[in-house]
């Protein structure tokens, strides 16, 4: 489940810049402020982590060493407790009151027994009455068929490259809803960085089974980041629930 993306120090730097602050964030930050401890599965660059750490108790977990080394170095980072580890199989020792898993990273297990072993250990980290939330995106909104070029180029300041365009390809797989997408980033300069990435598409009722698998219990499925109820339409499958 390796993504150069994440996992090569020089594209790493470009995830804050396309992924500060955002609607997600927010809400999950609000309900940090309400536990005594949290662990961010999946956590990056350890944006949201290192902001919900001052007077409580904060893990952030993620495959992705590159990342990790970004999140060490922010502001407040020295306040979280990092962990290098697999989402499917990471055991802590320790339950947390709330667990939470941002930016879409849900779509980075690309199988039902992945999906699975995630929800396992959001459970396995919970304790009675502990809440998580996660969110994917609804496949019946088709957003990757945004991911083209045309459709997806962009300009940006880097902080050490300076100006960078960037755009997008994409490849998706009808049967397994599994999409790869590509990114590009050329610099001033004319060199051009590449990563690829897999994530899966899947449906509300495929996350609901695989959190019933676990024994957890949805409370609010929620269709985006403001509040909405979910329904068939919502570009988002934001599910927040606790320990059944």
């Amino acid at each position: 489940m390796q993504d150069k993306l994440f996992e090569d120090p020089g594209l790493a730097t470009f995830y804050d810049v396309e992924n500060g602050w955002s609607a997600d964030t927010r809400l999950c930050r609000a309900l940090a402020e309400q536990a005594d401890s949290v662990l961010d599965l999946g956590c990056g660059t350890g944006l949201l982590a290192a902001a919900v750490a001052d007077g409580r108790t904060v893990w952030g977990v993620d495959p992705a060493r590159a990342m990790l080394d970004i999140a060490r170095k922010r502001p407040g980072g020295s306040a979280v407790t990092w962990v290098e580890a697999d989402g499917r199989s990471v055991r802590l020792g320790r339950r947390f009151d709330l667990v939470m898993l941002t930016g879409h990273a849900f779509q980075c297990f690309l199988s039902d027994a992945d999906q699975r072993a995630l929800c396992e250990t959001i459970a396995v980290h919970l304790p009675p009455g502990g809440t998580f939330i996660f969110d994917s995106r609804n496949p019946a909104k088709e957003e990757w068929r945004e991911w083209v070029p045309e459709l997806s180029e962009r300009e940006f300041d880097h902080p050490a490259l300076g100006r960078i365009r960037a755009w997008n390809d994409v490849r998706m797989d009808d049967a397994t809803r599994i999409v790869t997408y590509d990114s590009f980033y050329a610099d001033a300069a004319g060199t051009i960085r590449k990563a690829s990435s897999r994530i899966r598409f899947a449906t509300r009722e495929e996350i609901a089974a695989r959190i019933a698998e676990a024994g957890l219990a949805v409370e609010h499925w929620v269709g985006s980041w403001d509040g909405a109820i979910w329904d068939d339409n919502s570009p988002e499958i934001i599910a927040i629930g606790k320990l059944d």
